[in-house]
Formats: structure tokens, C-alpha cells, sequence
């Protein structure tokens, strides 16, 4: 297998870490210059029509895109340790967590960062810095909701660590890297002490 990806970008880095969290071998990384338009190539484009990253090309020829689905794949591929719930219930509790973080957090600090930093702007013809502004004001609901569920649990969908806690953990990832975000400074003292401990999983540091 083949996945297609791209350096400091979060959606990619989600799949990396749930790569390295499952201890899965032999998945071949093609990297894809975004700041040089090489998602939108034709070549590219004959893999990923949308031109999304990442891209997972199966042995059979088949291309999975969009990061849940693939993670989705790669589950049932490697079933051990499991990230999306055992069980119809518990897959729903984690979907759950997984989707308010994509929804809110996760596409709040994407907006924010490629609308007003000058070096997305390749990235987002134009930018609206007024639009990303206001993404970052939006931020706070999703961070206060997330602190609250780190006070009470040690996980972001509960007592143990799931693809929620890579999605979110992706996100601000990618928020201290470009715009030097971090969470403890905006009072947000549980999602920073999680996300500290998050750090400190090998999977935080795979490629």
C-alpha cells in the first residue's frame, strides 16, 4: 500500500500517528509538495480527484481518501490495538467524540491558521483574514467543551486513548506549530495537560 502525504499538514499526521498507534508495517510514504501545487497536478489528481491528502492506494489499485475512512480501513486491517470502539455502543460514544472534535476544533483551527498566516496563503486563494479571525474567536466554544470533558475523564471520549484523541491531538498540533497556540495559556489547563501527556506517546512523534 501506498499513502499519499504531506509534511506538517494535520489530516495526514492523523493517519501517520494511527499508523504507528496500530504498530502497521510496509505502508509505503509518497510525500506531496501542497505549497508547490502538487496535489492539484494532473498526476496527482488521476490518484485523488479532489486532489485530498491523504490518500490511501491499496495493492488491488483502489484509493481510499478522506482520513476517517481510512483510518476506518486500517482498523479492520489491523483490528489490535483497537481506536474506534469495541462494540456497536462504544463505536458510537467515540464517533461521537471523534466528530464534535473534526466538526468544531479540528475545522475551527484549520481555518483560522490557512486564512490568516502569509505562508498558506498558496494554500487559500484568496485568504480572508477577517473569516480566520472569527474562526479563532469560534475556537473557544470547542476548547472549553473539550477542557470540561478532560476534567472529568482521562481521554477525550473516555478511559482510554482513541482516534478522538488523535483528532484532536493533530489539531492543535498544527495550531502551537504555526501560530504557537498553546492551550494553558488561554486557561484551558486540562486540554493542555492532556495534551501534554498525548506528546509523550511514540506515535506523537512518527512521520
Amino acid at each position: 500500500m501506498k499513502l499519499y502525504t504531506a509534511t506538517y499538514a494535520p489530516n495526514p499526521r492523523r493517519v501517520t500517528m494511527f499508523i504507528a498507534e496500530k504498530g502497521i508495517a510496509g505502508i509505503e510514504q509518497v510525500p506531496v509538495d501542497i505549497m508547490t501545487d502538487q496535489h492539484r497536478s494532473d498526476s496527482f489528481m488521476a490518484i485523488s480527484p479532489q486532489s485530498k491528502i491523504p490518500a490511501l492506494q491499496l495493492d488491488d489499485g483502489r484509493v481510499l481518501c478522506e482520513t476517517r475512512a481510512i483510518c476506518t480501513y486500517l482498523e479492520g486491517l489491523a483490528p489490535a490495538p483497537n481506536l474506534m470502539g469495541e462494540g456497536f455502543e462504544e463505536r458510537a460514544f467515540i464517533e461521537m467524540a471523534d466528530r464534535r472534535v473534526e466538526h468544531t476544533l479540528f475545522q475551527n483551527i484549520a481555518h483560522w491558521v490557512r486564512h490568516t498566516h502569509p505562508v498558506l496563503a498558496v494554500l487559500e486563494r484568496p485568504q480572508f483574514p477577517d473569516y480566520g479571525a472569527a474562526q479563532r474567536e469560534k475556537l473557544e466554544a470547542p476548547l472549553a467543551w473539550l477542557d470540561a470533558e478532560l476534567a472529568r475523564q482521562p481521554f477525550v471520549a473516555g478511559e482510554r486513548f482513541t482516534i478522538a484523541d488523535i483528532t484532536a491531538f493533530c489539531a492543535l498540533e498544527f495550531a502551537r506549530g504555526v501560530m504557537k497556540f498553546r492551550p494553558g495559556d488561554a486557561g484551558y489547563g486540562n486540554v493542555q495537560a492532556w495534551r501534554d501527556r498525548i506528546a509523550e506517546r511514540p506515535s506523537a512523534r512518527a512521520k
